[in-house]
């Protein structure tokens, strides 16, 4: 039965909303006083404002994400959310390449901070705090395997190759040609099949979440399909997902307008300029973050998966071949090729990813062994 216009247009949902976008309008409207060089004082008060409506709202993207979630299953419910964020990202990502300036390396910092941030410190937090709290926790080796391979060749087509085969760190044009096909075939292939015939790989199996013999027989016979789901609950999935989208707009947007203020603000303490990149692209998948840890509490380990190394899959995905095609577009250079230290690091987090879901269960040891690996590249961003 579809839940009333007020159940999903809660008052808390609607003053998250307003949040948002009222204080993005704000923001907007203020710029000539936000503009830099800031007066410390007011510097520092915009940041914690900013950051305070980003968590605000934030919490409204995570409980429609869970009733999608509830609503529509795994893997579905956990890829809306990925893909909201992740295309918006993309986008704003494309508008700073379209606009004034050289940002040939854009794609390539934005898109390894979420990959450090993503692989280590959130997937970490969710083994760590939903290990001490369940103990060992199966998921479906099947379906994280597949994550982790489409992540091993999209990192080396993404940060390997083009220091290899490109020129001065970027493709050359008709390389770009190739990368873009290859990327979107093997990503649009991925998608195909994660919602098609192997669905399921993407379930959850600990015997803690799953229902005794009998029972899921029963469901097995009685679960309505993908396409039933949609035709009986259309409106209200529908519903959710316009007020999932308008929620997390502003918190991308606002991530991205309080970059010069970050920027100016990090810049007067002697921090890195990489830190404010790593900051910024933590903020914009907060909602995400916070769905996976809320996730790893309830012990859906799976999910914390999906959401993880599927928001990654989809980041590298889209982002790379998107920022590919402006630069041939617009004839830009785009420098995809990373540093030593960081192809280290991102070697070191896929082969730590690779072992760590190789195991039928996972661990907090697990949680802590990639939290030690994002503390490493906390001290190569200010190295």
């Amino acid at each position: 039965m579809f839940p009333t216009r007020r159940s999903i247009l809660t008052p808390g949902a609607l003053a998250r909303v307003i949040a948002g976008w009222g204080f993005f309008v704000l923001l907007q409207l203020s710029g000539s006083l936000l503009a830099p060089p800031v007066s410390s004082p007011l510097l520092v008060g915009a940041l914690v404002v900013i950051v305070g409506v980003i968590l605000y709202a934030a919490t409204g993207v995570v409980r429609q994400a869970e009733h999608l979630a509830h609503r529509l299953g795994d893997p579905y419910g956990s890829l809306v959310l990925t893909l909201s964020i992740v295309v918006i990202e993309v986008v704003l990502i494309s508008a700073v390449m379209l606009g004034p300036g050289e940002h040939a390396t854009i794609a390539r910092d934005s898109v390894m901070a979420v990959a450090m941030i993503i692989l280590n410190l959130v997937i970490g937090l969710c083994l760590l705090v939903g290990g001490l709290k369940h103990g060992d926790m199966a998921h479906n080796r099947t379906g994280t395997s597949n994550y982790l391979a489409l992540l091993v060749v999209l990192s080396a087509l993404a940060f390997v190759l083009p220091a290899a085969l490109g020129t001065d760190g970027a493709y050359q044009p008709w390389q770009e040609i190739s990368i873009i096909a290859v990327t979107v075939a093997i990503y649009a292939f991925f998608l195909y099949r994660q919602t098609g015939a192997q669905a399921v790989d993407f379930t959850e199996v600990d015997p803690r979440l799953r229902p005794g013999p009998e029972t899921a027989a029963r469901e097995t016979t009685t679960r309505p399909s993908l396409r039933s789901v949609l035709a009986e609950h259309r409106t209200e999935i529908l519903a959710r997902l316009a007020l999932l989208v308008i929620t997390v707009v502003p918190i991308v947007v606002l991530s991205h307008d309080m970059a010069s203020l970050l920027d100016d603000g990090l810049g007067r303490v002697g921090a890195p300029p990489a830190l404010a990149g790593a900051l910024i692209a933590a903020i914009v998948f907060l909602p995400e973050s916070l769905t996976a840890l809320r996730a790893a509490l309830a012990g859906e380990i799976q999910r914390v998966s999906n959401l993880c190394h599927g928001a990654l899959v989809s980041t590298v995905g889209l982002t790379i071949p998107a920022i590919l095609v402006i630069g041939l577009l617009t004839d830009q250079t785009v420098v995809l090729a990373e540093s030593p230290a960081n192809l280290v690091l991102l070697g070191i987090t896929l082969g730590l990813s690779l072992t760590t879901f190789a195991s039928s269960r996972v661990t907090s040891i697990h949680g802590a062994a990639h939290l030690v690996i994002f503390a490493a590249y906390g001290i190569t961003v200010f190295s």
